[in-house]
């Protein structure tokens, strides 16, 4: 998959999806809002769930061109979304807590990612917007990291997606480095989490 392959699905997308993405971005930060003050406490992981099968749906199934969109991202997307879904009913009392300095620099990093490809010469709709696949898996790894309880199989799914954050070199989206960056901590949380459970055998 060259450059401008990669910037025409986006551009695709971003044209036949603008509207679903601005109803979509409202309904998720009213979530966390919910969750973070315990007045919906499973919320945010639902609205997660409900963000990365759309991004499976909306983005890779209904607008990818290439092989590794179709048989790569969109499974692990919907893979992504359906154990989210299982979080938010399995351990829906899970409190979400106030997010550590590193997590809060990972959720400044998402608000800042439209910004920072305009910023690197993105213009819509060929530009990085809230609701696309490399901003809501690093919004997701940042949320998540908030919870006590994790499910280490989604969390090894979103690392390895942060960790395709590499492509940045290659498509010409350094925004992605910020996706890059989520998945290093993904796998400090996977590791750690692996450690826990070991200790509790």
């Amino acid at each position: 998959m060259n450059a401008q392959a990669f910037w025409n699905v986006i551009g695709n997308y971003n044209n036949k999806t603008w509207i679903i993405q601005i109803v979509l971005l409202i309904f998720v930060i009213s979530a966390f809002v919910l969750s973070y003050i315990r007045k919906v406490r499973w919320l945010a992981k639902f609205s997660l769930g409900i963000a990365n099968l759309f991004i499976g749906v909306g983005f890779f199934w209904l607008y990818g061109t290439e092989p590794v969109q179709k048989f790569f991202a969109l499974p692990l997307f919907l893979l992504v979304g359906v154990l989210f879904l299982f979080e938010s009913r399995h351990n829906k009392n899970d409190d979400l807590k106030k997010p550590t300095g590193p997590q809060a620099i990972l959720l400044s990093f998402y608000l800042l990612y439209p910004f920072i490809s305009m910023i690197l010469g993105g213009s819509f709709p060929q530009m990085v917007t809230y609701i696309m696949p490399c901003p809501v898996i690093g919004l997701s790894i940042a949320v998540y990291a908030g919870y006590e309880r994790k499910n280490k199989i989604l969390l090894a799914l979103m690392t390895i997606w942060g960790l395709t954050g590499i492509k940045s070199i290659f498509f010409n989206a350094y925004e992605d480095i910020i996706l890059l960056i989520c998945g290093v901590y993904g796998i400090v949380m996977f590791i750690n989490e692996i450690k826990r459970s070991d200790s509790m055998k």
